[in-house]
């Protein structure tokens, strides 16, 4: 098997404790790798690239919650707007004005995540204080969007301790934006601020230390990728 077994079992039972949820980060991975993560029972897969998402949804089981978790260009939003389960990295106000825009048109309401910008590399995506307050203002306008929640990328450090500080200025700014939607109640935000998307396969255990609820591991599961592929 390509998929590693073991640690998914081990990573689902740690996960299991703190009621948070797994995504398994699939790109560039073949079907048959997301196949047999699958009959493990996985069925929240991430994906970055939108032609991979598209092609591996059209073949693969439909009661698979599909993640974008990439960086999300807004004239490709159209493609992937009849079925993605969450938009993880809304990045910017017209992004999200393009999802509402390719939600209506499906019929659907679109969940997202706003993408904050919190790590020390500026090669990161993700928004400033200043793009969060314009999203505030013209939320209430959008209405097939549901902000569930914000999503991060810590710094690519062994620095443990930046890591832990990154992590904790996301939970720390996800808890004042639930405040504020609890004070601001909207159709955008009715199901709740709920998901703080951060972690990954080198720092998902600090992050749910310091209190992700949704984590996001790729390699511990599948392997190194190789992106010649």
């Amino acid at each position: 098997m390509s998929v590693n077994s073991l640690k998914y079992n081990e990573i689902i039972q740690l996960l299991s404790i703190s009621n948070t949820t797994l995504i398994a980060v699939s790109k560039t991975k073949p079907i048959e790798d997301l196949q047999e993560m699958y009959a493990l029972g996985q069925r929240d897969f991430g994906e970055n690239y939108v032609q991979e998402l598209v092609d591996k949804e059209a073949k693969l089981p439909k009661d698979i919650h599909w993640h974008f978790i990439g960086h999300l260009q807004s004239n490709k939003v159209k493609y992937i707007a009849p079925f993605v389960h969450l938009i993880h990295g809304v990045d910017s106000l017209k992004l999200l004005q393009e999802i509402n825009k390719q939600a209506l048109k499906n019929n659907r309401t679109i969940d997202c995540l706003l993408q904050l910008h919190i790590a020390e590399e500026e090669t990161k995506f993700g928004l400033d204080q200043s793009e969060i307050e314009a999203i505030k203002l013209i939320l209430p306008t959008l209405h097939n969007i549901r902000i569930l929640g914000f999503m991060g990328m810590a710094s690519f450090s062994e620095n443990m301790v930046k890591v832990k500080r990154e992590f904790i200025h996301l939970k720390n700014e996800f808890d004042l934006f639930k405040i504020w939607t609890n004070q601001n109640p909207m159709d955008a935000t009715s199901n709740g601020i709920s998901i703080l998307s951060m972690g990954m396969s080198g720092d998902y255990q600090l992050a749910i230390e310091c209190g992700s609820t949704m984590v996001r591991i790729g390699s511990l599961l599948f392997g190194a990728r190789d992106y010649n592929k």
